[in-house]
Formats: C-alpha cells, structure tokens, sequence
C-alpha cells in the first residue's frame, strides 16, 4: 500500500528483489517455509478489506483481485488459500509470528517491506492519488499544505504524505483502512485522503457510494508485490505460478476484470 518510486529507486528495487530469491534460494529442509506451508496443507493469507484487491460484493462473496489470485497459485502449489484480515500496521509482526503465512493485498514494493520480507517480484502497478470532494478546489499539493489528510496507517499513503513537503504541513489522521478514509472526507471531516489509484477508481464516482469524491492529483507509481517471511523459499514457488498464470491467460483475465494493469 506505497511510496514514490524514481528511477534510483526502481534500481534499488532490482538489487533488493535479487537479494529477496538469494535468500529464498538458500532455504531448503527443515527451514523450508514452502515445506512448512504444504506440510499444514493451507497457505494463510494476511488481507485488510480493500476492493478490487480483497473485499466482499454485494451477494456476499469474498472476491477480488488478488483473492482470485491468490487461490490460483496456491492451487499451483497444492495447499488451500485461507485468508485471515489483518491490522495493516503489524503485518510483518504477524508475519515473523506465523500467525499468517504471507500478505497479499495491493502491498507496494517499499524499501521497508523489502528490507524486512522475502518478496515475490511485482505482479500489478498503481500509484498513490489525492481522494478529495469533487467540488473542492485543488491546484497543487500546496493547497493542502493547512488542511486535513487521512491515509491507512503504515501505508504508502502515509508514506506519499510524509515524502511531499507540503502535505506533510498538513494536519495528518491515521486510519486502520482506507475505505475509513473515504468515509471521513464524505464526510468532511477531512480535507483529503491519499490511497491508492485501484481502490479509488473502484470505490469513487458516478455509480458508487462515493458518487461525490474524486481523484484530484496522482502523486507517483509503484508496483504490487506478496510478502512472505524473511529468508522464505515461497516467493521463488509464486513466481513459478505467476508466470504459468501468464501464459495460459489468467492473469491477463484477472487484470481485465478487476481493471488492473499487471507489471512488466
């Protein structure tokens, strides 16, 4: 969920994801965390409710993106998906506690997820977006410099908020979710929310429960990883399925449905 992504990074990206399958690749026996996983016969998976990605649709079923996904590739991998929500804030804590096996959820690829995780290489892209009243007036970041911001906590939101020099001027509130940040500026108990770009075209505009929010500014890119335990040998089995996925067109299909755009 997200931070700005340069070129200079986009390298550092590279050198950490080849750091990631260096680790991975050297787990083998019993610290296997893959044998581990399909020893249990289920890969449990940490989510918060954030649609397309992970959310219930108006008949009750529990679908999206990457819930799709990620059953197809644990049906690759021979286990059953069982997916646990998650505090957003302490995920890697959940993690390194195997309370859950991985987080799957429109995560970004940050410096601090990749440091601290074993990452599976980039599957969808997305950026971070400015989320206020559509009839609110809105040139630059520089208006919201004395205003009101809300953004998931230990997103990428948070993260764009803190890296900007003028929304980090701005009065900043927390939120365990980001649709509680849509509810806040509807609201107009904030000025301003800054999520991510597939949850905003999914959740605001004409048609939705948002019908009077819009997106005012794009504030960077960045591309969707899965998080795993550091040292895991799993990401290395993920890419595997991730690249079956391709070829027989499934995750072309998934992209289409949910209106996503896979990474390179």
């Amino acid at each position: 969920m997200k931070k700005l992504v340069s070129a200079v990074l986009a390298a550092g990206m590279a050198v950490s994801l080849a750091a990631c399958g260096g680790a991975a690749a050297s787990a083998s026996g019993s610290d296997s965390d893959l044998a581990y996983i399909k020893g249990k016969g289920k890969m449990t998976i940490g989510y918060t409710v954030y649609e397309p990605m992970n959310y219930t649709d108006a008949d009750g079923n529990f679908t999206g993106f990457d819930t799709e996904l990620a059953t197809a590739v644990c049906e690759k991998l021979g286990v059953e998906p069982d997916f646990v929500e998650i505090n957003w804030d302490t995920k890697i804590v959940e993690l390194d506690g195997k309370s859950i096996d991985c987080v799957w959820n429109g995560m970004t690829l940050t410096d601090d997820i990749m440091q601290n995780t074993a990452c599976t290489k980039p599957y969808a892209k997305n950026a971070q977006v400015i989320v206020m009243k559509a009839d609110a007036a809105y040139t630059s970041t520089a208006d919201l410099a004395d205003k009101t911001l809300v953004a998931e906590a230990g997103s990428a939101g948070e993260g764009a908020i803190s890296a900007d020099e003028n929304l980090a001027k701005a009065e900043y509130v927390s939120k365990s979710v980001q649709t509680d940040c849509l509810m806040e500026v509807a609201a107009g108990t904030a000025d301003a929310a800054v999520l991510d770009l597939t949850l905003a075209t999914a959740m605001i505009g004409e048609g939705t429960d948002y019908a009077n929010l819009a997106i005012k500014d794009e504030l960077n890119a960045e591309e969707y990883g899965v998080a795993f335990r550091k040292g895991s040998d799993v990401p290395a089995a993920v890419n595997e399925a991730f690249d079956a996925l391709k070829a027989d067109g499934t995750m072309d299909k998934l992209a289409q449905k949910y209106s996503l755009t896979l990474a390179d």
